[in-house]
């Protein structure tokens, strides 16, 4: 199994023409590296012995049996607590394999545990979910943790209720968006899931709960054990509460003992700590009551523990029939029916959804519920006919070798494998994106916004955002003859300069298909990302006519902008009028702009920045390395170095936490946008992750580049490079080279399939800063001696935008 570590290596040939980067995880066997092995690493979450309950049994027992049957798998157990109900100790004992503990009540237990399994860079998260056992009305808080999550999730619901209340259809409903593969043990629970909490059907798979492996036909030797020889043994065992129907057994029992007086019925299990803590043990005292009101005490035998799984086995194999006369219905998984199934035992149950499905066939006998007279019939015909009873234990034995444990740990692995994101694939960083996915995006007005998959949506129209992007685009791509890069740059020039309104002396922003405008005045961000393309249109077009628009386009609005004191709005045009000084010096309007956004960014990072804190705002939001991008273009255009240093150790500080333990990007989720930042250790969400912030990462990376070379910015941009080839948290390849597109982000559930205007240009325009970046730290490599080994060397031409690391 390969580790999710994704370590990148170049294939060097300095005579080919151009180089590859192998975005191969540790261990995967491919240009001349050996194969190494290592186990893939699983956070499993449930509740966990010396806990008592089924899940605690249930997941100790997937510990236990993985560790036996899967050594490639390594799980790490994070056990719910539940310490003022029931203190435990995981350190002894059964708890010994403990990870970590998660107190169910506790919303900063969670989010601490949620950070602490990101930063353990497991390859998938597996979650065991009974509403019971998290915190919160109806274990509402399992939510918000799956939310924090970055791992792939798998889930295993032990109960899918088919007349749940409107919170639990939410949570339900919640978890199916956030899993990547979703397991149930029955076929009920499949088609619930599917028609009442819409799920797709693809990624839910049945597997039947274990089950122990023993040889069939050793009751005799049991009963001598047990001291119960030549006896005729019921049973039943579970945690006792009103839910289990025990008193219909007893309520039997006159009549089953009146044709068969060597019957004991054997009642193996503590009360549920709840009821203990609610009632004491008053419904175990009542069925003793009733057990000597009918005269059948002698014949009821009790165990009041919860056995550990060997002595309950053991205890199972001395039974001749074993009871689950459950009144409700709807339980989808009992531990203990799968165990007497596997172990042949006769089972007389009451048709709840785990028993319907796993006797059907005549392996075990289902009876009405709530019915004392079906339970006497039911045992008193087997008892009567040793060789039908003989036939259904043997039928019982056959059926449980499907459930056996190493048949529910081959599929248990599967089923986490599917889960599991693919390795990214080989990319060519030198291969030009293919521009066909732009231009269908585009129509002679401009650029559209949205798509539903690859076609464009025209409802939403378009906007000033993506046809400054556009332009900006088309200073920069290659590939393109002279018309057809003057066409398209006209065409989206042309949006811009119509966006003006000069009535209010602002930018407009979001036009109708029918370009009718949807307003007068755009957004503080629009008008500076506007700003921002003039900028880079004077420095960078092909055109000598464009750059003098661009230059006049730029005069015009740059006097707005002294009042603006957003700080991404500042940015951008800050970079806007970093662009203009490296074309023109002298310019007086870009020169006073730069240094206005310079001195704002600095003093807001000043007033803002705490020893836990590094960054310019008490919370996060969309494009954040552009505050650090234009803090030191602003410092390299206006000999500011203190400015320089400071947007170089915000950046690196932005850099770190889009940084996953693994060594992948995981960029700021748009859910964290806006979350206070005192709290951003235990909230960040770490999806929907977008285009937008991978761009945004890569051309910091390259503007600090250009202040001061250091690998690391070369390593984190190809860390934000390969984040659209498969290198994330989903192994979701988002970019297509043939067309340049990019999907709209990675989700919980993988790709987001729709290809919008915004991360297409993304994409497009972080190619064009990764190749130039990669061909500068390539050549200073080699002017050094050293050796890029996580990144391309290029022969294949340099870029277009060589100035300063800017597509």
């Amino acid at each position: 199994m390969d580790p999710v570590e994704f370590r990148p290596f170049l294939l060097r040939d300095r005579e080919a023409s151009h180089q590859i980067v192998s975005f191969f995880p540790q261990g995967r066997e491919g240009a001349g590296r050996a194969a190494v092995t290592a186990p893939r690493r699983v956070a499993l979450i449930g509740t966990f012995p010396p806990r008592k309950c089924g899940i605690a049994t249930f997941t100790s027992d997937v510990a236990e049996q993985f560790a036996r049957f899967n050594p490639g798998i390594a799980l790490d157990v994070y056990a719910l607590d539940n310490p003022q109900a029931a203190p435990a100790d995981y350190v002894g004992g059964g708890g010994a394999g403990v990870t970590g503990l998660i107190e169910q009540d506790s919303a900063e237990s969670y989010a601490v545990t949620a950070r602490r399994i990101n930063e353990s860079a497991v390859d998938a998260v597996w979650l065991q979910h009974e509403y019971g056992i998290f915190g919160g009305p109806d274990g509402e808080m399992v939510c918000d943790f799956v939310d924090r999550l970055a791992a792939p999730l798998v889930l295993t619901f032990h109960t899918v209720l088919s007349g749940p209340s409107l919170r639990q259809e939410a949570i339900m409903r919640h978890l199916v968006t956030r899993a990547s593969r979703i397991m149930v043990m029955s076929g009920q629970g499949r088609d619930l899931l599917v028609s009442r909490y819409r799920a797709r059907a693809e990624l839910i798979e049945v597997i039947p709960h274990g089950a122990p492996d023993r040889p069939f036909g050793r009751s005799e030797t049991f009963k001598e054990t047990m001291g119960l020889p030549g006896r005729k043994v019921l049973m039943t065992f579970g945690l006792l509460g009103p839910g289990k129907g025990l008193e219909r057994v007893i309520e039997a029992l006159p009549e089953i003992v009146a044709r068969h007086p060597e019957v004991v019925y054997r009642i193996v299990g503590a009360t549920h700590p709840n009821l203990i803590a609610s009632e004491g043990e008053s419904y175990r005292e009542g069925l003793m009551r009733l057990a000597k009101e009918l005269g059948v005490e002698n014949h009821v035998l009790w165990d009041n523990r919860f056995l550990d799984t060997p002595e309950l086995l053991d205890q199972l194999e001395a039974c001749d029939i074993y009871l689950t006369p459950y009144p409700g219905l709807q339980q989808a998984t009992s531990g203990t029916l799968s165990y007497a199934v596997a172990l042949g035992k006769a089972v007389v149950s009451t048709p709840y959804v785990h028993a319907r499905e796993l006797l059907a066939g005549d392996v075990g006998v289902l009876i009405e519920p709530g019915s004392s007279a079906a339970i006497a019939d039911a045992v008193g015909r087997l008892l009567d006919d040793p060789a039908r009873l003989g036939a259904i234990q043997r039928r019982a034995y056959a059926r449980g070798r499907g459930t056996i444990w190493p048949e529910f740990a081959r599929a248990g692995a599967a089923l986490i494998g599917r889960a599991l994101a693919p390795a990214a694939r080989e990319v060519p960083i030198t291969a030009t994106p293919g521009l066909s996915g732009v231009f269908a995006m585009s129509d002679a007005t401009g650029m559209l916004q949205h798509a539903i998959g690859v076609v464009p949506d025209r409802r939403h129209g378009y906007c000033l955002d993506d046809n400054a992007r556009a332009l900006m685009l088309m200073n920069v791509a290659q590939g393109l003859s002279r018309s057809e890069r003057m066409d398209w740059a006209m065409t989206y020039a042309s949006f811009v300069q119509h966006a003006w309104n000069p009535d209010l002396g602002r930018f407009r922003n979001f036009m109708n298909f029918d370009r009718t405008w949807c307003e007068d005045c755009g957004s503080e961000d629009s008008n500076g990302r506007a700003l921002w393309a003039l900028g880079h249109t004077a420095e960078l077009s092909p055109e000598p006519e464009l750059r003098r628009w661009a230059a006049r386009w730029f005069d015009e609005v740059c006097p707005i902008f002294a009042g603006v004191d957003y700080p991404r709005s500042v940015a951008f045009a800050l970079l806007g009028a970093a662009a203009m000084l490296r074309v023109d010096p002298g310019h007086a309007g870009a020169r006073g702009l730069a240094e206005r956004g310079g001195v704002l960014l600095h003093a807001l990072l000043e007033a803002s920045r705490r020893p836990d804190w590094g960054w310019f705002e008490a919370m996060l939001g969309y494009d954040n390395p552009r505050l650090s991008q234009a803090l030191i273009e602003a410092g390299m255009v206006c000999g500011r170095d203190e400015w320089i240093a400071a947007g170089i150790d915000t950046l690196g500080w932005i850099a770190d936490r889009q940084t996953a333990s693994a060594g992948h990007f995981r960029p700021i989720g748009s859910e964290t946008f806006g979350r206070p930042g005192e709290a951003l250790t235990f909230d960040q969400m770490p999806f929907d992750q977008q285009p937008l912030e991978a761009q945004a990462a890569i051309e910091a990376a390259r503007s600090a580049w250009a202040a001061r070379p250091d690998r690391r910015w070369s390593d984190h941009a190809m860390a934000a490079w390969r984040w659209f080839f498969g290198a994330n948290d989903r192994g979701a390849v988002l970019a297509d080279l043939a067309t340049g597109r990019s999907r709209d982000g990675v989700t919980p559930r993988g790709a987001n399939e729709n290809c919008g205007a915004e991360s297409i240009l993304a994409f497009q325009l972080a190619h064009h800063s990764m190749l130039a970046l990669w061909n500068a730290a390539t050549h200073a490599a080699d002017r050094s001696g050293d050796t890029l080994e996580s990144g391309p060397r290029s022969t294949a031409g340099q870029s277009a935008a060589q100035p300063l690391a800017h597509p």
